[in-house]
């Protein structure tokens, strides 16, 4: 004879899954909301574009992306924080995610441990250490040597901080025991600029548009940030052929996610139509264009690694003492 309570158990578990095959039957019955925490035609924006197109076409429903810009993509995430689980309001998201949290505690107005469902990495943009093409510094260990002479002796400029590059730069100071001095500007132009003209050393920079500044003789590449040689650079080595491996997980993700207790039907039916989409020839081309690594992870793949970033910025935030910068 079954317990009464154990009946009521296996009720309510027969209950979920039942509705949670039905989700995956009807779902999507309506338009899907993505938002993008940062403006139209950033690198995040046009591989959220580039994505929902297909992955529309895949689900019979139209993915409508809005961009929610400002407060570090805290607007869109606390947006997608609040929306109801069901797989119609989704996050396009980045790094941020991650650090902001970090560096604002519950000021930032979410926990990205427990507020969302990830649903998969799309890919990552790795970044690539420049310096002036003038510059006498013409590899990471140069750099280091010289770093190691007097604390600040290398200045490294980034967007902003709490930004990739600032904290990549602080990753390889923290890593190579060594103290750089850093100088944030008000996004990645200008700070290349002055990484250009040898009034900073170098910067960790998007790799996208990094090709003409080379071809033009206005920047060295000193490294890059991949798991292997990029066939932009041939001849540039990796971060971790010059010491230091596992760089390649730094770079900055976009990823897919929906707020917390999104149905795990209604999670494979949108992880099949984003790896479906990674998988298309024209996609692909798009995505490369952009410099972008593909992943397209499931959903159990990508919360590993949100913690394993999570606890990586964390850990090189509270070393390096980086302060959120609030203007």
């Amino acid at each position: 004879m079954t317990h009464p309570k154990l009946s009521s158990l296996l009720a309510a578990s027969l209950l979920a899954l039942c509705s949670w095959t039905h989700a995956a039957d009807v779902y999507p019955t309506k338009p899907i909301r993505l938002l993008v925490g940062f403006s139209a035609g950033g690198p995040t924006d046009v591989i959220a574009r580039v994505l929902a197109k297909d992955m529309s076409v895949t689900l019979g429903q139209s993915i409508v992306v809005e961009n929610k810009a400002g407060a570090s993509s805290m607007i869109a995430t606390r947006e997608v924080r609040n929306a109801p689980g069901d797989g119609y309001t989704l996050l396009f998201s980045s790094l941020g995610m991650n650090v902001n949290p970090i560096l604002l505690g519950e000021q930032a107005g979410y926990n990205p441990k427990t507020d969302f469902t990830p649903i998969s990495n799309a890919a990552t943009l790795p970044l690539v250490a420049v310096a002036g093409n003038d510059s006498a510094l013409k590899s990471i260990p140069d750099l280091l040597k010289q770093a190691r002479t007097k604390p600040e002796a290398v200045s490294f400029a980034s967007s902003g901080s709490g930004g990739s590059g600032h904290l990549a730069g602080e990753l390889l100071g923290t890593t190579a025991k060594v103290k750089m001095l850093h100088v944030p500007y008000k996004g990645n132009g200008p700070a290349l600029l002055e990484v250009m003209a040898g009034r900073v050393d170098f910067m960790f920079y998007p790799v996208i548009g990094l090709a003409d500044h080379l071809a033009t003789k206005r920047i060295q590449i000193l490294a890059v940030g991949s798991a292997k040689r990029l066939a932009q650079f041939p001849d540039a080595p990796t971060m971790g052929e010059v010491g230091f491996a596992g760089f390649e997980e730094t770079a900055p993700w976009v990823g897919l996610l929906g707020p917390a207790k999104t149905p795990p039907a209604v999670v494979a039916r949108l992880h099949e139509a984003m790896t479906k989409a990674l998988a298309k020839p024209d996609v692909r081309a798009q995505l490369e264009k952009l410099g972008a690594v593909i992943v397209g992870d499931t959903p159990a793949e990508f919360t590993a690694f949100l913690k394993r970033d999570y606890e990586r910025w964390d850990s090189v935030i509270k070393a390096a003492a980086v302060k959120a910068d609030l203007n």
